[in-house]
């Protein structure tokens, strides 16, 4: 598509609560035809530097934010509750808790990594969470499936557009929901979601297509972590 507009830019939305993205002073609207209304201004400013950025013909490709931002006004805020019980499964089965057999070397290096995140989620959450040596699924606690989904529900449409991204590529609701605090570490994050992944290729050395295909799955990572800071 060629280019359409010559200048980004952003503008508050009535009573200055929103900020909105305007190409050329006109406000634009999400992929489902919806005002794309977002919390901050920092989000906008972001937004609006992709529209900035593309040239004479517009590569829908580079809209990452855009896509991430139209997930959470035209998906999530339609229906936070179906989104929450999209994310309480990762949760139900999350890969921190299962482990090796104790005395295995990986069993170890599982304790060193996952352990600590565990232990932080199950302190600021006031939960328990079920260790499991072996690839059997165990239940999880009803008490803490609940109290998790309290604190989804506490969470903005923006942030669980986020988490429903981190959650994926992490296979863990713990880490994606460490991922979207102040100051997350994005690099010890990554490299807890991939710690199984790290151990084979100690093992058996790295595959470069796989090497590719993980340095792209960051980038989607950090990103969704920078929609949960931007929208802060």
């Amino acid at each position: 598509m060629k280019r359409f507009y010559k200048e980004a830019s952003i503008g508050e939305t009535v009573g200055g609560q929103a900020w909105r993205v305007l190409l050329d002073g006109r406000p634009i609207k999400t992929a489902g035809g919806r005002p794309q209304v977002v919390p901050t201004r920092a989000l906008a400013e972001a937004l609006a530097a992709e529209w900035a950025a593309q040239g004479e013909q517009i590569d829908a490709r580079s809209f990452y934010l855009r896509d991430l931002a139209d997930f959470a006004v035209d998906a999530v805020s339609d229906d936070r509750e179906q989104t929450i019980r999209d994310l309480l499964p990762y949760a139900e089965t999350d890969t921190l808790c299962y482990r090796a057999e104790p005395g295995e070397a990986f069993h170890e290096r599982q304790l060193a990594v996952w352990e600590p995140l565990l232990v932080e989620a199950e302190t600021r959450y006031d939960v328990h969470f079920t260790r499991v040596s072996g690839i059997i699924p165990k239940p999880q606690p009803a008490e803490t499936l609940a109290r998790i989904e309290l604190a989804l529900a506490a969470e903005s449409d923006f942030s669980l557009a986020a988490l429903k991204m981190l959650s994926s590529l992490a296979a863990s609701l713990v880490i994606a929901m460490a991922a979207i605090r102040p100051g997350a570490d994005a690099e010890a994050l990554w490299t807890a979601a991939n710690l199984e992944e790290d151990w084979q290729v100690e093992l058996w050395g790295e595959d470069w297509e796989a090497a590719e295909h993980r340095a792209a799955r960051f980038e989607a990572f950090k990103l969704a972590m920078r929609l949960a800071e931007l929208s802060r």
